[in-house]
């Protein structure tokens, strides 16, 4: 047994309900734990917070504000603040202020969101969930209750990211398209191919380098190759002509994606594997199943396909990439002998967080578990046998 206390885990079944319950925000009566109103669901991502957000990063130039911020201030994305808002409010004060608080920062934004998509499918599913709950010195992400109080399982989770320097890649080409859109001239560019993957250029770059393609497309609106700092831009074309902007009358810059390459989902098993080996122990010593919850960063692409296809030893390969992307990279495969992925015994599913509202979850249950999943989740989820 590990060292130290379960402060989760009381001796008797009514001492057991009251506890966890302590560290819950269920909502009867008695069990739910007290909410700061200033910061109620209704206004912690509110009016007031849009304002006060396009206050003080409206006026950032893109290559230094995070790729968050439309979501965070623009009137389309209400619908996602409105939701995070409802999952917050569910959280003891500290816990939601912290999760907050990192939310808004690209490399935390979706490690977030899968976290509070879980605890979202679990309530669902009819459960009680307390998060971040100290067992014996190790804290799942979501301890589950049966709603009799007893502990059904422990779920922790993993969000499939990107480098981190990926997200600095994505502001400054953001940075360089946005320059582009203030060119009135009616033309789509991309760069030059190339067999490496291009850097994107800093600020000081971009800005020199979105003079120039200004001043020789207005001086030669025919122009179709612009070599500047480096990099070469076409203006695309077909056999009609140039290819129109789809910003009307002003150029349109289609840059790299900065994350084409291969879809691998076995990045994603490994790190399950991981979470499995680390609390297999806690799960077998309460006698409850382990489960992971996954979701994917957009960025990545991973999906369920990429999972079930990993699951069932398919020779399957994906490549992601756009319009402006010029390298892709390369990838070997041995078609006779692809990939596999068998979930560990200790695992007793996979709960696929789908990235898009209202995150959905999908369950893949794992026959050969030690420690299986009650037979009523079967109506909970939408749940697929692994029989591979």
């Amino acid at each position: 047994m590990a060292s130290g206390v379960d402060r989760c885990h009381p001796r008797t079944r009514r001492t057991r309900m009251a506890a966890y319950r302590a560290h819950s925000t269920n909502s009867k009566p008695g069990c739910q734990a007290r909410h700061d109103e200033s910061v109620s669901h209704n206004h912690r991502f509110g009016p007031d917070f849009v304002e006060e957000h396009r206050r003080r990063f409206g006026s950032l130039p893109p290559d230094r504000r995070q790729l968050t911020f439309d979501i965070a201030a623009e009137p389309e994305f209400e619908h996602w603040r409105t939701w995070y808002d409802e999952q917050l409010a569910l959280l003891p004060p500290a816990e939601a202020s912290k999760l907050a608080g990192r939310l808004w920062l690209d490399e935390f934004f979706w490690p977030v969101t899968i976290e509070l998509a879980a605890g979202a499918s679990l309530r669902n599913a009819g459960y009680e969930v307390v998060y971040e709950c100290s067992h014996y010195g190790l804290t799942p992400d979501w301890t589950v209750l049966n709603q009799d109080g007893t502990l059904a399982m422990f779920v922790e989770v993993h969000t499939d990211q990107p480098k981190s320097e990926t997200f600095g890649r994505q502001r400054a080409w953001r940075s360089l398209e946005l320059r582009i859109t203030k060119i009135p001239v009616n033309v789509v560019l991309v760069l030059k191919g190339s067999h490496v993957a291009p850097k994107a250029p800093d600020a000081g770059t971009a800005k020199k380098i979105a003079q120039d393609i200004r001043q020789r497309l207005l001086a030669s609106p025919s122009t179709s190759r612009i070599d500047t700092h480096g990099y070469t831009f076409l203006v695309l074309a077909d056999r009609w002509g140039p290819v129109r902007s789809a910003n009307g009358l002003h150029a349109q810059f289609a840059a790299p994606s900065g994350v084409a390459g291969i879809v691998d989902a076995r990045k994603l098993s490994e790190a399950v594997d991981s979470k499995a080996r680390k609390y297999s122990r806690l799960a077998e010593q309460h006698d409850v199943p382990l489960l992971v919850a996954a979701g994917a960063h957009r960025f990545t692409r991973v999906d369920l396909d990429d999972i079930d296809s990993l699951l069932a030893g398919e020779p399957r390969m994906s490549f992601q990439f756009n319009l402006g992307d010029t390298f892709i990279g390369s990838h070997q495969i041995n078609l006779a002998h692809p990939s596999r992925w068998t979930m560990p015994e200790a695992l007793a599913g996979l709960l696929w967080i789908h990235n898009q509202p209202p995150f959905g979850a999908t369950l893949r249950r794992n026959p050969r578990a030690r420690q299986p999943l009650p037979n009523e989740l079967e109506n909970k989820f939408n749940l697929v046998d692994n029989a591979h």
